[in-house]
């Protein structure tokens, strides 16, 4: 079958369409309401309101973690595969008055790209393959060998040898636990390692055995993917304000500070720190992201409601083993402390700084929706995730950083496992260029990197907003 089933007007069109099992009839004021007002077990798509309660998704329970939600964009990102009948499983209930999509699907761009890579992966094998559980294995025998010696260690401060360095034994810690966020959890939580609900779910909890949080996780990320690069809706996009900016404000906006200027130099500093926002962030106690939440995302629903005690204990119990207990072997006192916080700034900066290299980097789209604004017409959903997003590197990048260094590609294709990246970008670029559509492309790391710190010393300066005569920018 191919990608896109029903693909055409038809599909596209379908909400307008009176004679489609999508509508309500007759409506009323129970079944016509704002996407605002949809209850804990409901979800809009395209404009119709579906109760999703007694839904036993293929993919799991996940699904109600966006209860209460408009999932458009969501739900279109992660079914490659869609079709009418996907949507004829649910119950209807209703539809949504002020449904105004600004992406469009199923454009002759997003068509041949699936095309071309579905001929590559084939349906049903989209999953983690052999090689990629067995670097899933190393990378969770590693985690857990030194969580063991960091938790038990009582040479932080006196070693018998270099082996028992608490400096040793933090950097290589935090390392290896930011190798769980980038190889285990990420796949897990995209519902891309396993056909295996369970498989998913399971190697999703890694993210809490690193400090974070998987349904906080969940709220933020899926969101940002969803609207990539959105100044309004992408939670990525503001999440570092005001310390510093990733979003290139034009000169006199509210959120544009004087200290802007210098985030060129100090950004990579202030990623440092990321663990500590991550471990002590209080939105663990009600499972809603403040960032999900300020874009409009519900988090009120049973399903998350009933999960904030097992978030709680998780959290609990990772604050024991890498604060407690180390305090308790080592004392309480200004090297235990500065060991503790080695760890989390080795693992900050492998996970922050590698994420900052996705999305910002010189010439990347800031304002994917701009055509929606001015002309009404929505834009090319694929067209945008090339464009916000760089791919650097190859293979043994790939198997260093869980496929995160293939970025354009997994925007395209996130609940693809990432051990497919590598085969499916040669054939990206091709059709990229052969559509005008911007891919950007590294071969090495530091230039990324470079990029990246260059990007943002001219938004915190705002230069690309002043007069620029020489290049014709005004």
């Amino acid at each position: 079958m191919p990608p896109n089933a029903n693909a055409g007007p038809t599909l596209r069109n379908r909400i307008a369409d009176k004679t489609t099992v999508h509508d309500v009839d007759p409506p009323t004021e129970s079944t016509l309401r704002s996407s605002k007002g949809l209850k804990g077990n409901e979800i809009a798509i395209e404009g119709v309101i579906y109760d999703i309660a007694e839904f036993v998704h293929p993919g799991g329970n996940v699904i109600k973690f966006f209860g209460g939600n408009d999932v458009t964009v969501q739900y279109k990102m992660i079914h490659p595969y869609h079709t009418v009948k996907h949507m004829e499983k649910m119950k209807v209930v209703g539809r949504v008055v002020d449904y105004e999509p600004e992406y469009k699907f199923d454009t002759p761009f997003e068509r041949e790209i699936k095309s071309e890579v579905f001929k590559i992966v084939r349906r049903g094998r989209e999953y983690g393959t052999p090689a990629f559980f067995v670097r899933v294995f190393a990378y969770v025998a590693l985690f857990f060998f030194m969580q063991h010696k960091f938790a038990t260690a009582t040479s932080f401060a006196n070693p018998s040898s270099w082996g028992e360095s608490g400096v040793l034994i933090a950097i290589v810690f935090g390392i290896s636990q930011a190798f769980i966020g980038l190889n285990v959890q990420h796949d897990a939580n995209h519902g891309a390692a396993s056909k295996r609900p369970w498989i998913n779910d399971l190697l999703g909890f890694g993210a809490d055995l690193i400090g974070g949080c998987k349904w906080n996780w969940l709220a933020q990320h899926w969101t940002h993917h969803a609207y990539t690069n959105h100044s309004e809706k992408d939670p990525d996009s503001f999440s570092s304000e005001p310390v510093f900016a990733f979003n290139d404000y034009p000169i006199g906006h509210p959120k544009r500070k004087w200290w802007h200027k210098f985030q060129g130099v100090y950004f990579l500093l202030v990623l440092s720190l990321y663990w500590l926002s991550m471990v002590f962030n209080p939105q663990v106690l009600d499972l809603r992201h403040a960032g999900a939440e300020y874009v409009g995302i519900q988090m009120k629903n049973d399903y998350i409601v009933k999960r904030r005690k097992y978030a709680i204990a998780l959290r609990v119990w990772y604050l024991y083993l890498n604060v407690y207990c180390p305090i308790t072997n080592n004392g309480f006192n200004l090297n235990t402390i500065a060991i503790i916080m080695l760890m989390g700034v080795s693992e900050s900066l492998v996970l922050a700084v590698l994420f900052s290299l996705s999305h910002n980097f010189e010439h990347s789209e800031r304002d994917p929706t701009a055509g929606f604004r001015n002309t009404g017409e929505p834009v090319c959903w694929f067209k945008s995730q090339v464009e916000s997003s760089s791919t650097y590197g190859g293979v043994i990048a790939g198997s260093l950083t869980g496929g995160l260094n293939f970025q354009v590609e997994h925007h395209l294709f996130p609940r693809m496992s990432s051990a497919h990246y590598p085969y499916i970008a040669p054939v990206i670029r091709k059709i990229c260029k052969k559509h005008g559509v911007k891919y950007a492309y590294y071969p090495w790391i530091w230039e990324n990197l470079r990029s990246t710190v260059a990007y943002m010393h001219t938004t915190g300066t705002g230069s690309n907003w002043e007069l620029q005569p020489l290049s014709g920018r005004a």
